[in-house]
């Protein structure tokens, strides 16, 4: 029997909340096909990132370095889908099949990197991260001058803008990455050390954990992640640019910490951090309707965290208390 935890109940409530509200104040301009379709294309791209941030926190780490990595990534796989030469002796398919292994690969390698960064050299996780952002954000700007890399092969595009049985096929490689995730947290040794190492460093080192090996390995999938979020990206949008995606940093924190995620390590569900997602991407669509202009919308989400994070401090601190009595009473 799936036990389901009274974080998960407010989170599903909340959402219920967020829903009955949109209805009442947008009614049809909100529940409506196209605009559930254009948000099944939306939500991928993001939530991939969300995913990254949260196997980060999970060891009781960060990962600022989301952004950077995915543009890395998304403008390599571009120079090689507009690579004329390429396409012309190796064909489209051959072409854009490299395209996506070397988006893939390079965010293994960032991911792997701030890894080492963190987990081997042992450098604070928000230095390290900082550091690679702007590390990975300089090549691309080295790469492209700033300037976008467009044109790219048809066959490409219909990773990112066909549907499968009416569903937008990105939404569902993103629910069946998510669904393995979640369960490679529960059932292998690498997602039991992931919550040990969150929850205790050292105790999970001293109880002979491979802790080193399990933060090297958690980043390198939140890298993969960051590729699979670059390729979605630039399928749908025809172009990859060192700016894109700026405002999913805050947002991939956000998601993660109201999903559950505890920032501290140790605790949290990846289903948590999906509905999070879902609620925050109904929120966005609803702020696009209501034509609230994007600075607003960041001043929205940075007051939704500070809230969420005065409320877990809050009640964590009661948690505590309770625990400490009854202890005493014993």
């Amino acid at each position: 029997m799936v036990k389901i935890s009274k974080e998960m109940i407010i989170l599903f409530v909340i959402f219920g909340i967020v829903l009955v509200g949109i209805a009442f104040l947008l009614g049809g301009s909100f529940y409506n096909s196209r605009n559930f379709v254009s948000m099944g294309f939306q939500i991928p791209e993001f939530g991939f990132l969300a995913l990254a941030m949260s196997l980060a926190m999970l060891t009781g780490g960060i990962d600022l370095s989301i952004i950077g990595n995915m543009n890395l990534s998304g403008i390599l796989a571009a120079l090689i889908l507009t690579n004329q030469t390429l396409l012309t002796t190796a064909g489209t398919v051959v072409t854009v099949a490299l395209a996506i292994l070397v988006a893939l690969l390079f965010g293994l390698i960032c991911g792997a990197l701030n890894g080492i960064l963190i987990g081997f050299i042992r450098i604070p996780a928000m230095l390290a991260t900082i550091g690679t952002m702007l590390f990975y954000t300089g090549i691309g700007m080295a790469i492209t001058g700033g300037r976008g890399v467009v044109g790219f092969p048809e066959v490409f595009m219909l990773f990112g803008n066909s549907r499968f049985l009416g569903l937008p096929i990105p939404l569902l490689i993103m629910f069946i990455v998510f669904a393995l995730i979640a369960l490679a947290l529960e059932l292998t040794v690498w997602g039991r050390s992931v919550y040990l190492t969150g929850n205790n460093y050292l105790a999970a080192l001293f109880s002979g954990i491979r802790t080193k090996k399990t933060v090297i390995l958690t980043y390198m999938i939140g890298g993969l992640m960051c590729g699979f979020s670059a390729l979605i990206l630039i399928s749908r949008v025809n172009s990859a640019r060192i700016g894109y995606g700026d405002t999913y940093l805050l947002q991939a924190i956000l998601v993660s910490v109201m999903g559950g995620i505890n920032p501290e390590g140790g605790s949290g569900k990846v289903l948590g951090v999906l509905v999070s997602i879902l609620i925050l991407q109904s929120l966005s669509s609803s702020f696009t309707l209501f034509a609230i202009t994007p600075y607003a919308r960041g001043l929205i989400y940075g007051l939704m965290l500070l809230i969420i994070m005065i409320v877990n401090y809050v009640y964590g601190e009661g948690s505590k208390r309770s625990l400490r009595k009854a202890k005493t009473e014993q």
